[in-house]
């Protein structure tokens, strides 16, 4: 099956506007094509050597370059890490290590560096990663242990309002908020969208401690990220402590199967659904999880509800001053990525942390994974440029999927 063919299968039954959006911000450029095309990344990995010898860990499973991100945990602190388990699954560590490292190498052009930069960023990832997860203890990063372009974030977040938040996303009509329908952050809904979702958020306030927090003020379909857009995806407003300028924004994201999954079902746990698979994974992994975070089920169909996460949550990485300030956040993220299997060994089959600090001390695979690296991302560039060539020539078509 060719790759078009692979791209339109694995998109069926998504919204067809805003997954317009995705093939379009697809044709951009090979880093937003990689974050665009999961599944095929899996497809292309090799499934022997390191990628079938390596310790079995709990893996976000798309991890790349802008899946990390500061997030307010449920203590209501604030933490920076890995932010997207969409795709989660138990896997090979060097299935993990293998779609960053590859992110790294294909973001060359994104981050406004030479390829032999990109190099030394991936060699400085997966020193840092190894370092971490040699050392047996897992971490993480908080605002008074970030530095440089994190630390940054940090400052940025605290010196946010909540209200400043709200405006950036909705109007106030006669003391009410509503949704900004910009077409870039928020689309309308229909009425039977709006009827669903607020009889969704009716039952699950009944279940909750302070159901008048949950009152629903307005509902809009969300666009957000790059893989996951164009399932069914909205932006909710809620009463919160108070209006207008105490309300909160919620997230609701259906789930679909994971891309990683697929190819190792064999020991994959048995989840009641991806909802529960990606909020168990993800409460396992993260040092504090995100507030509101719930799987849920609406008519069938499973979704994740968490807090918003604006993406300018994200550290510009493209806006670095000097190749160090891109070391430094780098070396976080490899940090982040081994303390997050660390705290997760020994759960339904993932190795336990004896095996990864063994597996961490050894040197052969280190080498291999770089050279594996090196040829994936040479991969998503040719993908890229065959999937440009049948976007430009028309030679397929949204409605298809």
């Amino acid at each position: 099956m060719n790759i078009i063919k692979r791209i339109v299968n694995a998109n069926n039954n998504r919204d067809p506007e805003r997954l317009e959006k995705k093939y379009r911000a697809m044709r951009t450029d090979s880093f937003v094509f990689l974050r665009g095309t999961c599944h095929l990344f899996y497809d292309r990995l090799p499934k022997n050597g390191i990628f079938r010898s390596a310790p079995l860990t709990w893996c976000c499973g798309d991890l790349h370059l802008q899946n990390f991100g500061t997030f307010k945990g449920d203590n209501r602190l604030v933490y920076f890490d890995m932010n997207d388990f969409d795709e989660a699954a138990l896997a090979p560590v060097s299935w993990e290590l293998s779609r960053m490292l590859s992110s790294i190498l294909v973001a060359a052009q994104t981050l406004h560096i030479s390829p032999k930069e990109a190099k030394i960023l991936a060699k400085q990832f997966l020193e840092s990663y190894v370092k971490a997860l040699s050392s047996g203890k897992a971490l993480w990063v908080e605002r008074e242990t970030s530095q440089g372009m994190i630390k940054e974030l940090f400052e940025k977040l605290q010196d946010r309002k909540r209200k400043n938040l709200l405006d950036s996303r909705t109007e106030l009509k006669h003391d009410q908020r509503c949704f900004t329908l910009d077409g870039k952050k928020s689309l309308p809904i229909t009425e039977s969208q709006r009827i669903l979702i607020t009889r969704f958020m009716e039952q699950f306030a009944a279940r909750q401690s302070d159901p008048e927090f949950y009152k629903v003020l307005d509902i809009a379909r969300r666009i957000a990220g790059t893989g996951s857009l164009g399932v069914e995806r909205y932006i909710i407003l809620v009463e919160g402590k108070g209006s207008p300028d105490h309300n909160y924004l919620l997230d609701l994201k259906q789930t679909r199967p994971s891309s990683i999954a697929k190819h190792l079902e064999a020991i994959q746990p048995k989840w009641i659904n991806d909802a529960e698979r990606i909020v168990s994974i993800q409460k396992r992994m993260q040092a504090v999880s995100d507030a509101f975070l719930f799987p849920e089920v609406i008519e069938h169909q499973s979704y994740v509800l968490q807090a918003l996460q604006p993406s300018e949550d994200r550290v510009p990485l493209e806006k670095h001053r000097a190749l160090d300030d891109l070391m430094t956040v780098i070396a976080t993220m490899g940090q982040c990525v081994a303390w997050a299997q660390l705290r997760s060994t020994g759960r339904q089959g993932s190795a336990i942390a004896d095996e990864l600090i063994e597996f961490a001390n050894k040197k052969k695979w280190q080498l291999n994974i770089l050279e594996a690296s090196y040829d994936l991302a040479d991969q998503v560039r040719d993908d890229w440029k065959s999937y440009c060539k049948a976007y430009d020539d028309n030679a397929f078509q949204i409605s298809e999927s």
